[in-house]
């Protein structure tokens, strides 16, 4: 056995051995030939060997059992590194008339191919939509323009098949828009031997076991894949197609060789395991693979294929950038630390790295409290850092790596960085970084108040990063942010590193390691990000120096299959050119700390999210939603927010810049009640409804919410709105009637378009239900019949309790109407207590002309609101059996 603590074979009398222990039965002998001082000096130096060998590798812990100069060493370079090949631009110069968008034709909603292909189109955010097989094809134009760039079929077999109307309508779709077609091969059970794809001079073979794959480097196909190498060894799976062309319409992609064919390589036969059809008989371009993503080649292939036969448009950039953070300089146990070689070894591996990526430097982040706690080893490790520290970037930690979100007071946070930045001053590491990172991501997501402020103040922080937002899993999901001024980045984690030792240990471990960077799971993620910024401890560049191995690895593995262009910056420009990219992940998107354990253990003990809101009514407008309000209020369970200092009732927290003052701000208005613990908050801002980012912002808080609408007739509303703002005041509509505003044209002065865009939107129903119902689901929906509620509210709150399942109470005893007022309202010792006097004021007459016109206009929304309900199953109202009528 190999390593520290390792013990040595004994020599018998005669033997000899140069790295062998005399035993002392043989020193016996020797003193009787040999002299006595020769044995003497031998044997103190056998000693010294010993107390050597024990204080060094003895009393370090199990972990640290490695010898240092057995650090597997990075991959070597591919035989084509020097001459990268210059990458295709798939761009056109034609004027395309297609959106930017993928449909996806997947046999099932369940289906493990549709779910890789629909999840490499997120990780990369390419736009698309899933549509099951059916008998029809889905809406493919709008209007001119198509719908779709490019269209992806999951079985290829469903693709060749499909009846001749559909086909004929689709060829014609692809020809007049130039839209490409990609096509896999699904496994079957009949094992097919060269049959006819049918309708095209192609055959297949299946269910093949297949080795060796490599590339065609004449394929216009490759752009962001690089042919010139051959990933040797057995391919993943056994149920593989390959193809046979009869026509020069095809050409070969991708080569693989059959895995029982063993000899020279140039007796073997290379089978087209990807093809590309140019075109050329039917006027449709199409790329059909031989089988699905699993091979991590074919996922380089489908992103290229995408950008090939959208002529560009979904292109994804060859630009890739990479920052490794070194979190926790300076803490760990003894033992795990750095030695000075592996702080030598640390900057040999950065300058490999630099001739691979301009300007790369490993990124160290110290907690200084933790400085010199090591073995004297360890120590003198600590201060090559320091002296060195030149070579590298720094950011700031926590002083002792201490958790932000236990800390709720700013001061205090404060007073711990600044003897980290004292520390820092002292030793000469630099502080103007504008980056720093929380341990354990405490603080960052889910947003710790304080940690920003802190940050701000003795830092000047400007970037940070977690793998927290929105969730840990799954990483194809992590987006970045912008908070309190600090640009919160996307972070990958090295999940692979450890020990060799523990490689060793667990059967196939070391296999698993090269196997992410040699295509899998490292190698995917740095094709999937434009930025990447990797979180790795100072433990991972001890002993083994596994990071540094695995770094360097996939940095050439990447240059010998790719034409990624390769390199590093520091922090603030990584985040300038993140968002540049990415500029709908400005704004954040909020959940649920209680909904995810680990965010829970990650916020702050003072902080509470059970009392969120379990209801909201979401409008819109003018349509009685303030009565519902009140009624609602009337239930001794129900519970309404506290009320806002500049928009009462109503918080309007998820469609304007309240949302931007964060979680803790939300939460102010929903205090823990002690008394009563069953009672159920709700909120109600009737902007919500019509809001472009509510429902997506409103689910990712409150995902298991009951949803209330109310809809009157869209003209009614219309006109209602209108005359609440001129009673308010505003100048534009006490300018112009009412008629004037509705009947603008796009030619009309903007201030007149955009009130009658305020007036006419919200009555588009249809648009506004179905945008909420593709984030909520119908059950937690309830639309409630204002004109109902207006005239028999008792009835729609009985039925409203019903859908809430919450005790019930009789509203009929509660509601009275009010002569005076026209409306039913609360009761109160025979009396009522009514709304304000801005409610229930007398309007004019609408004028005819603007009556007809509103009829007209709201008609095919009407029509599709009528659809919706009797697809939802739900009743549909008489005043809109009334605005559809011809009377």
């Amino acid at each position: 056995m190999e390593g520290r603590g390792a013990r040595t074979p004994l020599l018998e009398c005669g033997e000899y051995h140069p790295h062998k222990t005399v035993t002392p039965r043989c020193c016996f002998w020797l003193a009787s030939h040999v002299n006595v001082r020769k044995c003497v000096a031998g044997v103190m130096l056998l000693s010294v060997l010993t107390i050597f060998f024990y204080t060094y590798y003895v009393t370090a812990p199990l972990t640290s059992l490695v010898w240092r100069d057995r650090v597997p060493r990075p991959l070597s370079q591919c035989s084509l590194l020097a001459s990268q090949q210059q990458a295709r631009d798939h761009r056109s110069d034609a004027r395309l008339r297609i959106d930017a968008k993928v449909l996806v034709i997947a046999e099932s909603l369940y289906s493990r191919l549709g779910r890789d292909i629909a999840e490499l189109l997120v990780a990369n955010r390419i736009r698309y939509k899933v549509e099951v097989a059916g008998k029809s094809l889905p809406v493919l134009t709008t209007l001119d323009k198509g719908r779709y760039g490019v269209i992806v079929f999951e079985s290829l077999s469903k693709y060749a098949n499909m009846d001749k109307w559909n086909r004929e309508l689709l060829d014609k779709y692809c020809r007049e828009y130039s839209v490409g077609v990609v096509g896999f091969a699904t496994p079957g059970e009949e094992t097919l031997v060269g049959a006819q794809l049918k309708g095209f001079p192609l055959f297949m073979h299946t269910n093949l076991r297949l080795k060796d794959a490599s590339l065609n480097p004449a394929s216009p196909v490759l752009r962001l894949a690089r042919a010139g190498e051959t990933a040797w060894g057995p391919l993943p799976g056994d149920h593989w197609t390959v193809f046979r062309p009869n026509s020069s319409t095809y050409e070969p992609v991708a080569w693989a060789s059959r895995e029982n064919e063993y000899g020279a390589n140039e007796d073997h036969i290379p089978l087209a395991t990807v093809m590309q059809d140019h075109g050329r008989l039917d006027g449709v371009q199409r790329v059909l693979f031989g089988a699905g993503l699993q091979f991590w080649l074919h996922r380089l292939l489908f992103l290229d294929a995408l950008s090939y036969l959208s002529h560009g448009q979904l292109s994804l950039s060859l630009d890739r950038w990479i920052l490794v953070d070194i979190d926790d300089i300076f803490v760990g146990e003894r033992g795990t630390r750095l030695h000075e070689e592996d702080v030598s070894a640390l900057m040999a591996s950065q300058v490999a790295l630099q001739r691979l990526v301009p300007g790369f430097r490993f990124n160290l982040g110290f907690s200084a409290k933790y400085y010199h706690h090591g073995t004297a080893l360890e120590n003198r490790g600590d201060d090559s850092l320091l002296k060195n520290r030149e070579h590298f970037s720094w950011f700031c930690h926590m002083w002792n790596h201490q958790q932000p979100h236990l800390y709720n007071n700013v001061s205090q946070l404060e007073s711990e960085m600044m003897l980290n930045k004292q520390f820092a001053m002292e030793h000469g590491i630099p502080t103007n970084s504008c980056y720093s990172v929380s341990p354990h991501h405490s603080g960052v997501y889910p947003v710790h108040e304080p940690l920003y402020e802190a940050w701000r103040k003795v830092w000047d922080v400007k970037v940070t990063s977690t793998e927290e937002y929105p969730h840990l899993r799954p990483a194809r999901l992590r987006r970045g942010f912008k908070h309190r001024g600090v640009m919160v980045l996307p972070r990958q984690t090295c999940g692979l590193f450890t020990h060799t030792l523990l490689l060793e240990r667990y059967p196939g471990g070391r296999e698993r390691l090269d196997k992410s960077i040699q295509g899998g799971e490292l190698f995917q993620t740095v094709i999937n990000n434009p930025i990447n910024i990797f979180m790795t401890h100072m433990s991972n560049y001890g002993n083994d120096r596994l990071a540094l191995y695995t770094f360097e690895s996939v940095v050439k593995f990447l240059r010998c299959w790719t034409n990624v262009r390769l390199a590093s910056a520091p922090p603030l420009a990584l985040a300038e050119k993140y968002f540049q990219l990415r500029p709908d992940e400005l704004n954040p998107l909020w959940g649920n700390p209680c909904d995810d354990a680990r965010h829970r253990r990650i916020w702050s003990k003072s902080k509470w999210c059970d009392t969120l809101p379990k209801i909201l009514v979401i409008g819109p407008q003018k349509t009685g939603s303030t009565a519902l309000y009140t009624f609602l209020a009337m239930h001794p369970i129900l519970v309404p927010n506290q009320p806002s200092p500049t928009t009462y009732e109503e918080l309007q927290f998820f469609n304007n810049n309240n949302y931007m003052k964060g979680l803790d701000w939300y939460l102010n208005f929903f205090p823990p009640n002690q008394s009563n613990a069953s009672q159920i908050t709700f909120e109600k801002s009737a902007t919500y409804f019509d809001g472009d980012l509510v429902p997506r912002r409103a689910h990712a808080l409150l995902p298991n919410a009951k949803i209330i609408t109310i809809l009157i007739s869209p003209s009614k509303r219309a006109y209602s709105w209108y005359q609440h703002i001129r009673s308010h005041g505003d100048p534009v509509a006490n300018n112009y009637t009412f008629h004037t505003i509705i009947s603008a044209n796009d030619s009309a002065p903007k201030q007149l378009r955009d009130l009658r865009n305020r007036c006419l939107n919200p009555g588009k129903y249809s648009h506004y239900l179905e945008r909420w119902l593709s984030e909520y689901n119908s059950h937690q929906f309830h639309i409630i019949d204002g004109s109902l509620l207006r005239s028999e509210p008792a009835i729609i709150m009985n039925t409203l309790q019903k859908f809430l399942k919450i005790p019930h109470i009789d509203y009929h005893k509660l509601l009275k109407y009010d002569a005076k007022k026209g409306f039913f309202c609360q009761a109160v010792n025979e009396k009522t207590k009514c709304l304000g006097k801005s409610k229930g004021r007398v309007y004019p007459p609408m004028e005819d002309r603007s009556a007809k016109f509103l009829k007209r206009y709201y008609t095919p929304h009407n029509t599709a609101l009528s659809k919706l309900l009797v697809r939802l199953g739900r009743p549909v109202p008489q005043w809109l059996k009334d605005e559809l009528s011809n009377g």
